[in-house]
């Protein structure tokens, strides 16, 4: 009986950590929502929350907390990290410091433009200055890092936006640019540095992401191509080097690596020789824009500059169907079940209702406010924020 009651806890809690979203675009299966499914429009509004400054970072939501993170001050070098209450919305805590390295950045962006990161005890807010604040969940400060301070050239005239993970103790900061370009593991404990890497140089706005299988990688995109390297090491497992985009970011299904590549391009590490992953098939026609790709175990969906959503399918990469949306999207879409979430840059929401042979927008929602981040998902709700709001949706 007490082994029968340790069963059904540990399910409950496997459960629990499953809904909670930790990340860019989730915990796992990138832009897929694993827990119950989301509301059938974006009209079902159960709260609304004012936001101060500019932020185009997505929530992240841990338990029963929604975290944002956001920059104010005519310079934007004031940075905040501010939880909410996951059930009504109410501000709990907001926490301030100053920037220590450059807030510069094009208009469309801000200095709040990397989505955080949480290991499910502790949040990671990393910022456009290259500075990165860790916190516990009551907002105290555990410790913080500038960057900056010792990599001085660490910048991109026009802002840094790669989000950050947390692998195995390891928190993972891309912060590439065109002269010293580098991306970093962090101790989650400590901040100091476990390992460094020098990258290719060039503007990169891409996001790790850490492999779904049973394998401890973390999977770094940049213009040169794809690197798998260890969390805790930053050693190189393998490398894919025939390019890829600098803004869509790529990810993992069911073994494979889906990337941003030549429209796109299906990987699986190597068989024969470890350490040069195998081309399962390149697609030309799914070409992403700024959203990077969703995918599923069956389909991957896409969504060019013109606002055309393609899919295509995942054996085989062969476009299986078109469906025009409204808008300019800059924004990841979500999917959960048979429908696609997506939010368009003047704040227009549609759902697409999906089947293999097409698919439809069957409603739409205006926020009337710019959107440019990504929503996030948990426990059968959306969350979306422009610079001055943030919106459930349930």
């Amino acid at each position: 009986m007490r082994s029968f009651i340790c069963l059904i806890l540990l399910a409950l809690t496997t459960t629990a950590q499953a809904e909670d979203w930790l990340q860019f675009r989730g915990t796992s299966s990138p832009g897929v929502v694993q827990g119950p499914e989301l509301p059938e429009s974006f009209d079902q509004i159960a709260w609304t929350a004012e936001l101060d400054g500019r932020g185009s970072s997505s929530p992240i939501i841990v338990g029963d907390k929604v975290i944002v993170t956001g920059c104010e001050g005519p310079r934007q070098d004031r940075l905040t990290v501010t939880c909410f209450a996951e059930g009504d919305g109410k501000q709990l805590w907001k926490r301030e410091f100053w920037a220590t390295g450059r807030t510069v950045c094009h208009e469309k962006m801000s200095v709040a433009t990397p989505t955080p990161a949480s290991d499910g005890e502790r949040i990671f807010a990393y910022y456009s200055s290259n500075d990165v604040a860790c916190l516990d969940l009551e907002g105290n400060l555990l410790w913080y890092r500038g960057l900056t301070y010792d990599f001085p050239n660490v910048s991109n005239s026009l802002g840094m936006s790669s989000s950050v993970i947390v692998k195995d103790g390891t928190v993972v900061c891309m912060a590439e640019n065109d002269t010293q370009s580098m991306t970093f593991g962090l101790n989650a404990a400590d901040g100091t540095t476990k390992w460094q890497l020098d990258r290719p140089r060039g503007a990169n706005w891409t996001s790790p992401i850490a492999w779904p299988g049973e394998e401890s990688i973390v999977l770094l995109q940049s213009s040169k191509g794809v690197t798998a390297v260890e969390p805790a090491t930053g050693k190189t497992v393998w490398e894919y080097l025939d390019g890829a985009a600098t803004i869509p970011s790529l990810t993992a299904v069911n073994g494979l690596v889906i990337v941003p590549s030549h429209g796109l391009t299906a990987l699986k590490p190597g068989v024969s020789d470890t350490t040069v992953p195998e081309i399962v098939w390149q697609a030309s026609q799914l070409s992403p824009a700024t959203p990077s790709p969703v995918v599923t175990d069956k389909f991957a969906y896409v969504i060019n500059g013109a606002g055309v959503l393609s899919c295509g399918d995942l054996s085989d990469g062969k476009r299986v169907w078109q469906c025009r949306m409204s808008g300019k999207f800059s924004a990841t879409p979500l999917v959960s079940g048979d429908r696609l979430y997506a939010i368009n840059e003047q704040g227009n929401a549609q759902v697409v209702k999906l089947t293999p042979d097409g698919g439809e927008v069957l409603n739409s929602h205006e926020f009337g406010e710019t959107v440019l981040a990504t929503p996030s998902a948990a426990d059968g709700a959306i969350y979306v924020r422009s610079d001055n709001h943030l919106w459930k949706i349930k």
